[in-house]
């Protein structure tokens, strides 16, 4: 009992050591990240769109920007998830919106809790979809008009150059690999040792 205790302490121990261990590195690839991610899309919005329609720059692209580029480890985060997760609700709340436009008290649940169960059972849970299904069916404006143009633009274009940007800037470092998948991992070991190897 003792020796399980002491085992369970030493590890709290270490998870908290490791959870507030300031990074500064790691903060500015992440800030660098989100930087370049957001401003391109932002940049794409001013270029094509009147400054009242925020067609492109949709508020669930910044929760995803949280995962993607702050939290790269997370299962959540993974291109899979992010890509899918967004198309899928997206796909979901422009569907709830037309066959109940009018009722939000019905349909905002109906998207959100749809778009969960659809991301669980396709193993793309990614929880800013939640909020690009919510977006889908409460906003006002040029978004509703979109109807499915909504999934292509802004929400998957806006996820590629999210991913794009964040298959950049995570893997700059070896201490950074994205995605976590071990075939990934493997070729990008083997892209540092032939960098290190041309240094030397």
């Amino acid at each position: 009992m003792k020796k399980t205790i002491k085992r369970t302490f030493r590890v709290s121990k270490y998870v908290i050591y490791k959870e507030t261990l300031v990074d500064y590195k790691e903060h500015f690839w992440s800030f660098l990240g989100a930087f370049v991610g957001i401003g391109m899309i932002a940049f794409i919005q001013s270029h094509s769109v009147s400054a009242t329609e925020n067609i492109f720059l949709i508020g669930s692209f910044g929760a995803s920007s949280v995962l993607i580029y702050g939290a790269i480890q997370s299962p959540l985060a993974q291109p899979r998830n992010l890509v899918g997760g967004h198309v899928i609700s997206a796909i979901v709340g422009v569907t709830v919106y037309k066959i109940v436009p009018d009722i939000i008290w019905l349909s905002a649940p109906l998207a959100v809790a749809f778009s969960i169960v659809l991301m669980q059972y396709t193993k793309t849970l990614h929880p800013p979809g939640g909020a690009t299904a919510l977006i889908a069916v409460s906003s006002v404006g040029k978004i509703p008009e979109l109807g499915y143009w909504y999934v292509l633009s802004p929400v998957l274009s806006g996820c590629i150059i999210l991913l794009l940007t964040a298959l950049l800037f995570n893997n700059m470092t070896a201490n950074r690999s994205y995605p976590t998948h071990s075939r990934f991992k493997r070729l990008l070991r083997k892209k540092h040792e032939h960098t290190h190897k041309m240094k030397k």
